[in-house]
């Protein structure tokens, strides 16, 4: 007969593997991403590629426009996410009734589930026509377009790691504050946020990286304009979009290399934001 003991070492075995594999599929990934992306950056182009426009026919190949428009469609996003998120988050966990909140809950899961091209075939009819009626101005695929829907559509993200942190809160507290004559909002305020404020930020960060790792939105209503945006009403393209739109036949060409820096850039992002969970995690301790 098994023991508890040996179950627990298999238990953590496994876990062991687990983690081993996971981590061998990123460092090959990289390995990858840097293999591809080492003759632009062994060639010195590298300084001109991070800082020039895209224009293969002359020769011009730079992705500083598709790194300004990711940066102003994932942080539009996220301005518009995250308050929304954290107030619905706090809403579920604290102001609403309990079968309100469970219903809210229910819909903010569903919509994890909803395809992301649904959420770009909406904005096509129904967004995109609102903002050029709007506005008056260009076609209505613009990086303030692309913003909206992708708010939208990390929104859930935002919300559920939110309220999950917020839960986490002893209510016992939530309670003794309320018992004391707080108000729900001052109990919001000066029990919960302090003491769940570290998941807040987890959640921001992992819908920054869900934002920033997006590819449909931006490729369906961003316009993918290959030029610095002057407005938020203007087109952009992002660097996923980029990857997905730019082809070539060439494999041994500097446009297929390209490529790989723009996932190369995208995976140091994605690294960048892991790091930064794991120093929130350490805060909490």
């Amino acid at each position: 007969m098994i023991s508890g003991h040996d179950k627990e070492r298999a238990v953590r075995r496994a876990l062991s593997l687990a983690a081993l594999i996971a981590g061998s599929i990123s460092g090959l990934i990289f390995f990858f991403l840097f293999y591809f992306s080492l003759p632009i950056i062994s060639s010195g182009l590298i300084g001109e590629f991070l800082t020039r426009g895209w224009d293969p026919d002359k020769g011009v190949l730079g992705i500083l426009p598709m790194i300004v428009g990711t940066v102003y469609i994932a942080g539009l996003a996220m301005i518009w996410a995250t308050p929304i998120g954290i107030g619905l988050a706090a809403f579920i966990q604290l102001f609403s009734p309990k079968p309100l909140g469970k219903i809210l809950r229910w819909t903010v899961e569903f919509m994890t589930g909803i395809p992301t091209v649904v959420y770009g075939f909406a904005a096509l009819f129904f967004l995109v026509p609102a903002m050029r009626k709007i506005f008056s101005y260009g076609t209505g695929l613009s990086v303030l377009t692309a913003s909206v829907m992708l708010a939208l559509l990390v929104l859930p993200t935002i919300t559920l790691i939110a309220q999950d942190r917020l839960a986490t809160v002893p209510e016992s507290q939530v309670l003794a504050a309320l018992s004391l004559g707080a108000s729900r909002m001052e109990t919001f305020l000066y029990v919960l946020l302090p003491g769940a404020w570290r998941g807040l930020i987890s959640a921001v960060v992992l819908g920054g990286g869900r934002a920033v790792g997006d590819t449909l939105i931006a490729l369906m209503l961003a316009g993918n304009a290959v030029a610095l945006p002057g407005s938020l009403l203007d087109s952009a393209r992002t660097l996923t979009a980029h990857i997905a739109l730019v082809t070539a036949a060439d494999y041994e060409s500097l446009s297929f290399k390209a490529i790989f820096v723009c996932g190369l850039v995208l995976f140091i992002f994605a690294g960048s934001n892991i790091i930064l969970l794991r120093l929130v995690e350490r805060l909490k301790r």
